[in-house]
């Protein structure tokens, strides 16, 4: 069985607002480091995504895949692989907790990762670690800076520059 690595922080937001980022997979390459491009493939009934084409570059785990989503409630979502280029397996979850009423969130990220070539577990733990801290200060971020000044940052330039 594939050992999973997981992490958490508090967000200054309400659920809702966390899950909205989350969810926006056509803006992933503007707040996360390792996602360069983001395709919905198949959306739902709700029109949340079913199908989401991913290109990734995370230092030692470069790849083209597809994950399926699976939202299980309004405060989580879970994702397996469906097709990748070297990747056996990536499965993982974003869950939110309400803090303080619902004013903060604390969101749980959990990943699975299993490549088709070999890599020692201690490397690919690593490459799962650095993954999660990545998306969640990206998340983190993202939620907590207000869109006109992520809008601003574009036009200065800096909307490609590391969280």
């Amino acid at each position: 069985m594939a050992e999973h690595t997981r992490s958490s922080i508090t967000i200054e937001a309400a659920p809702a607002a966390v899950m909205g980022v989350i969810a926006d997979f056509g803006r992933y390459p503007e707040w996360t480091g390792e996602v360069k491009e983001a395709e919905v493939l198949a959306t739902d009934a709700s029109g949340r995504a079913e199908q989401v084409r991913l290109l990734l570059d995370a230092g030692a785990i470069k790849d083209d895949h597809t994950l399926a989503y699976t939202w299980i409630s309004d405060n989580e979502v879970q994702w397996s692989l469906v097709k990748s280029q070297m990747l056996r397996t990536l499965d993982g979850s974003y869950a939110l907790v309400p803090l303080d009423g619902g004013a903060r969130t604390e969101v749980t990220y959990q990943l699975t990762v299993d490549v088709k070539i070999p890599m020692l577990g201690m490397i690919k733990r690593k490459a799962e670690k650095v993954i999660i801290d990545r998306a969640l200060a990206g998340l983190k971020k993202r939620v907590e800076t207000p869109v006109a000044q992520q809008d601003a940052g574009k036009d200065a330039g800096t909307a490609g520059e590391p969280a």
